[in-house]
């Protein structure tokens, strides 16, 4: 039996996969419309509109933390359908290389708005190296088997390294860059996205572990007659182009209603 599907549950349920697609897509796209709530806060913040702290209070991180978790999960969940779909490393590399594009554009733009904090290792780029990472543990059976315990002792030796580094002869190696970008730190760098390799990826292992459980939300007959349903799957399936839209249309916005002002 596949680790995920077996061919029997495709052939006796040929609708099966592209319900569970649809509802991952529904999913996601009720965490693009979360954050773009975040961000349009956060945007009005940073403008002065609003006096808030997002870096501090726990109102905002928990929700930042709740957000890309929902998002990794959902990659991971996406990953181990793909796998199991017997997608191809030329396909997974075209994606890929659309993320890695992507992220780079998420640099430049955020070195132009926050030079000081600009994004270095954010959510996309955790993806970059974590999808790579993630496929090829995917592809041993041994492991994938395992995988929802390999993401558990990623997040147990994240766990373990933070709490030993404070002191050590390590700390400030680790909390330097390019190093920095594996988790083990013991004070947060300045940017404004960071998403370091631990203890995220473990969040990503875990969503690929409930990939094999993963079954649709409702089905597509039902989605076909809920508006919101159809609206948040649609924003699903275009999720990386959304979430490069959103915040320059957001801060166009506010630039747009200052100079009116």
């Amino acid at each position: 039996k596949n680790y995920f599907l077996s061919q029997f549950e495709q052939q006796m349920n040929p609708n099966r996969a592209a319900n569970r697609a649809s509802s991952l897509d529904t999913l996601r796209g009720a965490a693009m419309v979360w954050m773009t709530v975040f961000h349009a806060c956060f945007d009005l913040a940073s403008f002065g509109y609003w006096q808030q702290n997002f870096y501090a209070d726990p109102f905002w991180t928990w929700q930042r933390n709740a957000i890309v978790t929902l998002f990794l999960l959902c990659a991971g969940v996406a990953q181990a359908l793909a796998v199991d779909a017997g997608q191809s490393w030329a396909r997974f590399w075209k994606r890929w290389l659309q993320i890695a594009a992507c992220a780079v554009a998420v640099s430049a733009g955020s070195y132009w708005m926050y030079p000081k904090s600009f994004i270095y290792f954010g959510v996309l780029h955790h993806l970059c190296v974590g999808l790579v990472v993630l496929r090829v543990l995917l592809h041993v059976p041994a492991l994938a088997k395992n995988i929802a315990w390999l993401g558990l002792a990623s997040v147990a030796l994240w766990w373990l390294a933070s709490q030993a580094l404070p002191g050590s002869v390590w700390e400030s190696l680790f909390n330097s860059k390019p190093l920095n970008v594996l988790g083990i730190i013991s004070a947060k760098p300045i940017t404004e996205d960071y998403v370091p390799l631990l203890p995220w990826f473990g969040v990503l292992c875990v969503g690929a572990a409930l990939g094999r459980w993963f079954d649709p939300l409702t089905s597509n007959a039902a989605m076909r007659q809920n508006p919101v349903m159809l609206f948040l799957a649609g924003l699903g399936r275009w999720s990386l182009s959304y979430y490069m839209v959103h915040q320059p249309v957001l801060i166009g916005l506010l630039m747009a209603w200052g100079s009116m002002g």
